[in-house]
């Protein structure tokens, strides 16, 4: 009988992120800090809308791109929050979520062959999805000693005659790096220079502390060569809504439409409505979750730096990223040892690529009496395997 596997899939290592927490799920008195999900209900104001809609009867199919309104209401939203204009008929795509939107970009812009920049550590995502493109991701080491940041000679030096695609993903998932106005600006040429498109991954942009986030797509010469990838799930906490978007050029938006088309349909119809609610009036419960956010991000990184495990600031995001090198032990062991004698779920930073090596993923998302609570049992660890 023969192999009814694909290898190209067989070969794809399953998500590091999951691997603790089914067996949290089954530990008495467990705290976990690995999953990137905002622990806020959805506002209300947004749930009542998705009832609504259900009340109505619109339980039908929306068109392939989505609601109309929707995705007027999405243009309206990355004009006035981050000046990035985009025509909701041709330049506009709902998606069953971010991740649904990196899926189709790449199968819309890669031939076999291709190569696909990835700068690590990162969102599990990019990396399999480039493989299943059929194109060959290429990583590039982001440096702590840099902020996790991508650096103009980093690029420079990743870029062959076969490279087509560049993805940017800040605010970044894990470190919560940033890359500010600045930063971007010293890489845009060289994106221009050497003709390549950039999948921008902006999920975490209204999660932003101290400066206003910047889309590379706002530069002159990027918004042709750019498909901004962005959604719901945290800035509204609304992850089991399953809810993103893409925008970007016309031609690109078309062929990831018609993928879209053939593989999904069309976003949820209940989850749209909701989501046009959430674009009208939800700036103020952003920033209401922000705010909790970011004393969290300081409560974190001050406590991981006073127990010796060193750690930059996040400015992005709600994750830390705390390194473990003086510990002798390595990331995978200390998570596992961390649950095994703690009962605390963290993710070791191999789970986002090989250079999370020595360093854990540390979630926010989670109530300021679990953060505490999680800490004493770390630090108690700690204190006993550096001795």
């Amino acid at each position: 009988m023969r192999n009814p596997l694909s290898k190209n899939v067989v070969n794809i290592q399953p998500s590091g992120i999951r691997k603790f927490f089914d067996i949290v799920s089954e530990m008495k008195d467990a705290i976990s800090l690995g999953v990137g999900e905002p622990d806020f209900d959805t506002p209300w104001h947004i749930r009542e809308e998705g009832i609504y809609s259900l009340e109505k009867g619109r339980t039908f199919y929306t068109s392939n791109s989505g609601l109309k309104e929707l995705r007027i209401e999405i243009c309206n939203y990355l004009h006035r929050r981050f000046d990035l204009k985009y025509d909701y008929e041709h330049e506009t795509l709902v998606t069953v979520g971010g991740s649904e939107a990196i899926d189709l970009a790449l199968r819309a812009m890669v031939d076999p062959g291709d190569e696909v920049l990835v700068p690590q550590p990162c969102y599990v995502s990019y990396h399999p999805c480039a493989i299943l493109a059929g194109a060959k991701p290429v990583v590039i080491e982001l440096k702590g000693e840099n902020d996790f940041k991508l650096t103009r000679g980093e690029l420079i030096s990743a870029i062959t005659d076969k490279t087509k695609i560049l993805v940017l993903a800040f605010p970044n998932n894990p470190t919560g790096a940033v890359m500010d106005y600045d930063d971007l600006k010293d890489i845009v040429d060289v994106i221009i220079e050497k003709d390549l498109y950039v999948i921008s991954d902006e999920i975490y942009s209204e999660l932003s502390y101290g400066k206003k986030h910047v889309s590379i797509a706002s530069f002159p010469g990027m918004r042709e060569r750019t498909i901004v990838i962005n959604g719901f799930s945290k800035s509204y906490a609304m992850t089991g809504w399953r809810l993103g978007y893409a925008t970007g050029p016309a031609n690109i938006i078309e062929q990831m439409t018609k993928i879209h088309q053939f593989a999904i349909m069309c976003a949820p119809t209940t989850s749209q409505y909701a989501a046009v609610e959430a674009l009208r009036n939800g700036d103020s419960d952003v920033e209401m979750m922000k705010d909790a956010y970011d004393k969290r991000r300081r409560f974190l990184v001050h406590a991981f730096n006073n127990m010796g495990l060193e750690c930059f600031e996040p400015f992005g995001a709600f994750y830390v990223f705390p390194s473990i090198k003086s510990l002798n032990m390595s990331s995978d062991e200390f998570a596992t040892q961390l649950l095994m004698e703690e009962k605390v779920a963290v993710v070791p930073g191999t789970a986002f690529g090989a250079c999370g090596e020595g360093y854990l993923r540390i979630s926010y998302a989670y109530s300021l009496d679990n953060l505490k609570i999680a800490l004493e049992r770390i630090e108690r660890f700690v204190k006993k395997h550096q001795a």
